[in-house]
């Protein structure tokens, strides 16, 4: 319990200073602002205008007022961080040949030698709290009792699944593939090599200076570190 709760302490401790380091000049503006408006209010208009008219500044001195004036703006725009925003997005669809209900999932894991009850106990928890349902598929492999995956099935069935989904996505959107700068590919077990970022590269004849990036091994958590990456890597690229 006392490393969850570090654990949990230094998370939001990295977001708070994650959160400054992105505000920083608001944070260094704010306090400024602030204490000029209220030492103008104090003064009032009357003040302020001999104030002015006192000061007598010159063509020059004017104009260097407005450049940093114009400086300052600009590097508050510049420094705040851009927002990122999904246009679009495919998702395969298999087939219903490949759909396991919960029933046919449950005797598939009592019967396979594979799994001691055990194990089985857990993975009927696991499904009850994963809210997957009725229409769930897996890949044909999984089906034989005990399941047999292979490599060579594993590299199908991710060929099949991300080809139809890039493919969906480059005729929804009319992006040609040679105009992808950054390409990231996400799976949560497979590992193979080449990686799937290659296969992807190789497959759609993408440009050879492409960022691409390859996460797997990693577990259903690769998903948001993802998504994350490339708000990321959006951010510093194009801004």
């Amino acid at each position: 319990m006392p490393n969850s709760q570090s654990s949990v302490s230094h998370k939001y401790v990295k977001l708070g200073y994650q959160y400054i380091v992105n505000h920083l000049l608001t944070f260094l503006l704010v306090p400024i602002m602030a204490a000029a408006a209220i030492e103008l209010f104090r003064l009032g208009p009357e003040e302020i205008l001999r104030q002015c008219d006192s000061l007598r500044l010159d063509l020059v001195q004017i104009l260097c007022l407005s450049l940093f004036i114009v400086f300052m703006a600009s590097l508050y725009f510049i420094s705040k961080p851009r927002p990122i925003y999904l246009v679009d997005y495919t998702c395969y669809k298999p087939p219903d040949s490949c759909r396991v209900p919960r029933s046919l999932f449950l005797e598939h894991i009592s019967l396979s030698p594979c799994f001691d009850p055990e194990s089985v106990k857990f993975q009927v928890r696991i499904l009850e709290r994963s809210g997957l349902g009725e229409r769930t598929c897996v890949t044909p492999s999984l089906f034989y009792i005990p399941p047999d995956p292979t490599m060579a099935d594993a590299r199908a069935d991710v060929e099949l699944v991300i080809f139809s989904a890039v493919d969906a996505l480059f005729k929804r959107t009319g992006i040609k593939p040679e105009e992808v700068d950054i390409l990231i590919v996400n799976c949560t077990v497979f590992s193979p090599t080449p990686s799937l970022s290659d296969m992807v590269i190789k497959k759609f004849k993408m440009m050879s200076n492409i960022k691409s990036f390859n996460l797997s091994g990693m577990g259903c958590s690769a998903n948001p570190l993802a998504v994350d990456l490339a708000r990321h890597l959006l951010q510093a690229w194009f801004f």
